[in-house]
């Protein structure tokens, strides 16, 4: 059993996607912009706020980074506004982190989210749990898959890799494991399909709350 467990947010603790999905419509709408379907949406998340717009934006206004960063702006203000209208975590998450930490083990968030939007959502949904710590993207610092946010929270956590696992729904979640040379286990309730998650490396991947509680106190 690890000591430490990482979570991912969105698509991992939260089902974040109609506030995202609202938020970069709205951007889209406000410029005559085609809009995109939660499923597209779910296809283009997890690599940051601007990675989404981009994704969103057609091709030509995508390659034009000062387009780019005046709509990320505006995605940001609404987004603060309304960052939590459909958000909720995903169903026998809250009682899975409360069994675990019951049990003395360590919880933390690694996620690609801007550290104001992570904090405040943690703080929402999960406001009873003492994460270790609860780390986003900040000014300057690398997203994942670069290892440097897990590196981070083991030093915080004072926890050895391999008493470490992390938890997540995409590719870039298990990318992110492999280069911080700790073990990871997938979900597949988030934003992306098993399928990805396997490929990319997983050797485990929970479809259900009670898969991942087993995978994480018997590995």
């Amino acid at each position: 059993m690890k000591k430490l467990v990482i979570f991912d947010l969105d698509g991992t603790l939260l089902n974040t996607i109609g506030d995202l999905a609202d938020a970069v419509d709205y951007v889209m709408r406000s410029r005559n912009l085609p809009e995109h379907t939660n499923a597209e949406y779910r296809q283009m998340v997890g690599g940051g706020i601007k990675r989404l717009v981009e994704r969103a934006l057609p091709e030509e206004l995508a390659k034009n980074e000062q387009y780019v960063e005046e709509c990320v702006t505006q995605f940001r203000r609404y987004y603060v506004d309304n960052i939590d209208r459909h958000t909720i975590p995903y169903e026998g998450m809250p009682e899975l982190l409360r069994k675990l930490q019951s049990m003395g083990i360590k919880l933390a968030v690694a996620s690609n989210k801007f550290q104001h939007g992570t904090d405040r959502l943690v703080a929402k949904f999960f406001g009873d749990i003492d994460f270790v710590a609860v780390e986003g993207n900040r000014e300057g610092a690398p997203l994942k898959p670069d290892p440097e946010i897990v590196n981070n929270i083991l030093r915080i956590a004072g926890i050895n890799r391999e008493e470490c696992v992390m938890v997540g729904d995409s590719s870039i979640d298990i990318r992110t494991a492999k280069a911080a040379n700790i073990d990871s286990i997938g979900v597949s309730w988030g934003f992306r399909f098993a399928e990805e998650l396997y490929d990319a490396g997983a050797t485990i991947v929970a479809t259900t709350m009670e898969e991942l509680e087993r995978a994480l106190l018997t590995n």
